[in-house]
């Protein structure tokens, strides 16, 4: 049986961004944001994510604007903070753990194109996704791309580009981001 766009996406498999599915599903997202970013009660805007999202906690805030593509691949524990204007391009899945706490102008990248040129024009993409463990703390404007997993206890420094993966009880900065300190467990 042959996999749906959809499908192929979520999986980092090369997929059309333009299938209907997906189309309509970034819609969805759209009208989600809107009345997001719209809403001023902080209850209706934590209700409306808890419907929009794949998976959240009971006590999940985040500050307007917010922007993702899907919304349905982005997956946070319990007691998740976001401040303003966060970005999660979910076309593979976001995972974030319990106690998670992201500055303002944090984005989570998980799109990736392909390199040669003539793939990338056909509209072909894929992407890996990014996977986050508990107590996680980013300052402002940190940037996670394609593909990195953090463990349990990481801080990542404002301003920082996280191109790797790394494990548990480490403290992150700069651009790429290096182990500037480790924590106790």
């Amino acid at each position: 049986m042959m996999k749906r766009e959809r499908e192929k996406m979520v999986a980092g498999e090369l997929y059309d961004a333009s299938d209907r599915e997906l189309v309509e599903l970034r819609r969805k997202a759209r009208a989600y944001r809107m009345q997001f970013n719209q809403e001023l009660d902080e209850k209706k805007r934590s209700e409306l994510v808890k419907h929009w999202f794949g998976k959240t906690g009971d006590k999940i805030y985040i500050e307007p604007d917010f922007s993702c593509d899907y919304g349905c691949n982005i997956h946070v524990g319990e007691n998740f903070y976001a401040n303003f204007n966060c970005t999660f391009l979910d076309v593979c899945p976001i995972r974030i753990g319990e106690n998670a706490m992201l500055g303002p102008n944090v984005q989570l990248l998980t799109p990736l194109h392909p390199l040669d040129a003539k793939e990338r024009i056909s509209g072909m993409e894929y992407g890996k996704p990014i996977t986050i463990g508990d107590n996680f703390w980013a300052g402002g404007e940190v940037t996670i791309l394609p593909g990195v997993s953090l463990g349990n206890n990481v801080v990542v420094g404002a301003g920082s580009v996280v191109t790797k993966s790394f494990g548990d009880n480490v403290v992150l900065a700069g651009n790429p981001v290096r182990v500037v300190k480790k924590l106790p467990h």
